[in-house]
């Protein structure tokens, strides 16, 4: 399996904010790589630059073997960018705005019939072909947005947070039409906010404040944490002050039911069990991408 993303120190700077510090990651063939951050975390700078419409400041980029900046007009020919607002004409059906993108990358309309079908059964919308744009709900403009990348068959597609602001449900169904996806041999970037989605990636890339802190699959990264984690249930107050002062404590959140406490150091939760005494359940938890996240950043 080949690197068909390869990227090197790459930079990038507003003025004097250094929206991107030296990124270096490589992204195999056939694969789904998560670009996961926060907001401000410099993931949607470093997908534009990935897709050619943004120059970096230094760096080595090269995408389906060209060079960015340089060559990035060959690249674009192979790939689809879904921005995180990408512009659906809402006075156009779904089938109308198919053929709007179709006539954009030069697809005469009996290519565009044989490749309509199977992408509208894909993304579940062969129902709504003739619902205008601008009546579908914010999961199906994403799934239309989806089609329109599609449809002059790019080797890869980069999109960024396609799932933000979409119902849990339809976030669901995104995820596994992007399985589908990947199973015809077209290799996915998809940047997202939400670290529970790192489970749906062959390789997650952790992205804060510009920098890129590491990349791994799921599996690897949740077996690099250092740290030990806890759910504990009991009275909040009980649980926020026996937590206070903890040396090694890295994090103390409330998840429901119960908190979530991380903490590095094993005697640390011993004096937390002291203090806590009997008036709390304590047991061991799963790690997670966002336990992860936080232990890289703390």
């Amino acid at each position: 399996m080949g690197s068909i993303v390869s990227v090197n120190n790459l930079k990038k700077s507003f003025g004097k904010v250094e929206a991107v510090s030296g990124c270096s990651f490589e992204i195999n063939s056939g694969e789904i790589f998560g670009l996961i951050g926060p907001d401000g975390a410099g993931k949607t700078t470093t997908l534009r630059m990935l897709a050619g419409i943004m120059h970096q400041d230094s760096g080595e980029c090269t995408v389906l073997g060209y060079r960015l900046p340089k060559e990035a007009e060959g690249a674009k020919e192979h790939m689809g960018y879904m921005p995180q607002k990408f512009s659906l004409y809402t006075d156009l059906t779904v089938q109308e705005n198919m053929e709007f993108f179709a006539d954009i990358f030069s697809i005469d309309r009996m290519t565009l019939a044989k490749r309509l079908e199977p992408l509208l059964k894909m993304t579940r919308l062969e129902p709504f072909k003739d619902r205008l744009a601008g009546n579908l709900s914010g999961g199906m403009k994403q799934k239309l947005a989806l089609m329109c990348t599609l449809i002059h068959r790019p080797k890869l597609l980069i999109l960024d947070e396609p799932t933000t602001g979409v119902d849990p449900v339809s976030r669901r169904e995104f995820w596994e039409i992007l399985q589908e996806i990947r199973t015809e041999g077209v290799t996915l970037i998809v940047s997202t906010p939400y670290m529970d989605e790192a489970e749906w990636c062959s390789r997650v890339g952790l992205m804060y404040a510009g920098k890129f802190l590491m990349s791994g699959s799921p599996v690897e990264l949740k077996k690099s944490i250092k740290s030990s984690v806890y759910e504990v249930t009991g009275n909040s107050e009980k649980i926020k002050e026996s937590a206070k002062g903890l040396a090694s404590l890295e994090d103390l959140r409330p998840l429901g039911a119960h908190y979530r406490i991380v903490i590095s150091d094993e005697s640390d939760m011993e004096i937390f069990r002291q203090r806590i005494g009997a008036d709390a359940q304590i047991r061991k938890a799963a790690v997670t991408i966002e336990d992860v996240f936080i232990e890289k950043i703390t």
